[in-house]
C-alpha cells in the first residue's frame, strides 16, 4: 500500500474503517464493566502494536524505519502521545463516566476545529460549499442530541471527552502532515506511533488504576478490538490520509455519530425519534457535501514544515 489510493477508494476505505470503529463503542461499554478505562485502553492498543510489530521487519518496512530521521521520530512520538495516549485514553475515560451519546457529541466537534487548523497549518482551504457541509453536519449533530445529551453528565467524563476532542484535532492535523506525499509508509507510521502511545497509556493505567482479573469475555473483546478494530483499521486509515485532506477525513470520521446511533438502535434497543432522524439526515447530507471536489481546487497539496510541533 505504498501508492496513494484514488479519491473514491480512499473515501470508501475510510467509511469502512469508521463502521468498524463504531462497533468498538458497544464493545468498549461491555469491557468497561471488568477493566478500568486507562488500563483497558492501554491493553487494547498495546496488543494492537504487538500484532503490527512483526510486519515492521519486512524488507520495505524495515528499510523505511532505518531511514527515519530524528525529526521523524519526534513527530511519531508526538503523534503517539496525542492520537493514542490522550485521544483514545480520554475517550475510554469519557465512556466510563458518560453515555456514549454524550461522548460522541463532544468528539464530533472535531471536524470544525480540524477545518480551522487545516487552513492554518496545512494550507488546505475548504470551498464555500464544503464550509456549508460542515455547518450542515454540526447543525444535524445539535438537532439530534440537544437538549438531552448533556443531562446528568459527570464533570470528569466531560473533561476527559474534551481532552480527547483536542487531541483528535491536533492528531488529525499532524497525521495528515506526516501522510502527505506518502513519504512515510502507513504501516511504520501506524505501528511506531501506536507503540509509543499505547505503552505510555498502559503504564499510566496500571500505575493509577491497577490490573484486575479479566474475564474470558473481556479477553475476547480485547483481542477483537486490538486485531481488527485497531491494528487493521489504523493502518488503513493512515493509508487513506495519503489522499484525503484533514478536514475531509475528519468529516468522514464524524459519520460515526450516525453509525453509533444505528448500532445502538439495532443492538441496544435504543429508539430514535423523529427529531433524531432529521438530525441524522442533516449529518449525512453535510458529510456528502464536504466530499464534493471542484476543478478549481489545487491538484497538488503542498507539504509544509510543522517545525513548532
Amino acid at each position: 500500500m505504498s501508492k496513494p489510493p484514488s479519491r473514491i477508494k480512499a473515501i470508501l476505505l475510510a467509511l469502512l474503517v469508521t463502521f468498524i470503529w463504531s462497533t468498538s463503542w458497544v464493545l468498549i461499554k461491555i469491557g468497561l464493566r471488568d477493566i478500568p478505562a486507562l488500563t483497558f485502553a492501554g491493553m487494547r492498543y498495546t496488543l494492537a502494536f504487538i500484532c503490527l510489530a512483526p510486519f515492521l521487519f519486512r524488507r520495505e518496512e524495515w528499510a523505511q524505519v532505518k531511514r527515519l530521521t530524528r525529526r521523524d521520530w519526534l513527530k511519531l512520538a508526538a503523534l503517539g502521545v496525542v492520537l493514542i495516549a490522550l485521544a483514545q485514553g480520554g475517550q475510554f475515560v469519557g465512556l466510563a463516566y458518560l453515555p456514549a451519546i454524550t461522548v460522541s457529541l463532544i468528539l464530533n466537534l472535531t471536524s470544525l476545529f480540524v477545518a480551522f487548523f487545516g487552513i492554518l497549518f496545512l494550507k488546505e482551504k475548504p470551498t464555500g460549499l464544503q464550509w456549508f457541509g460542515v455547518l450542515l453536519n454540526l447543525t444535524g449533530m445539535v438537532v439530534y442530541f440537544y437538549p438531552h445529551a448533556f443531562s446528568g453528565g459527570a464533570l470528569i467524563g466531560i473533561a476527559a471527552a474534551v481532552v480527547a476532542l483536542l487531541a483528535n484535532v491536533f492528531g488529525s492535523v499532524l497525521g495528515r502532515n506526516m501522510n502527505m506525499g506518502g513519504r512515510i509508509r502507513p504501516l511504520p507510521l501506524t505501528a511506531l506511533s501506536m507503540g509509543i502511545g499505547s505503552i505510555l497509556m498502559l503504564g499510566t493505567g496500571i500505575a493509577t488504576q491497577g490490573l484486575p482479573p479479566i474475564s474470558l469475555e473481556s479477553w475476547g473483546i480485547l483481542l477483537l478490538l486490538a486485531v481488527v478494530n485497531t491494528a487493521f483499521t489504523f493502518t488503513i486509515w493512515n493509508y487513506t490520509l495519503q489522499t484525503l485532506t484533514a478536514m475531509e477525513s475528519s468529516i468522514i470520521n464524524s459519520t460515526m455519530m450516525v453509525q453509533i446511533a444505528i448500532l445502538a438502535w439495532v443492538f441496544l434497543n435504543e429508539s430514535i425519534d423523529f427529531k433524531g432522524i432529521i438530525g441524522l439526515l442533516l449529518v449525512a447530507s453535510g458529510t456528502f457535501i464536504v466530499q464534493i471536489r471542484f476543478s478549481q481546487r489545487r491538484a497538488v497539496e503542498p507539504s509544509i514544515d510543522l517545525q513548532s510541533d
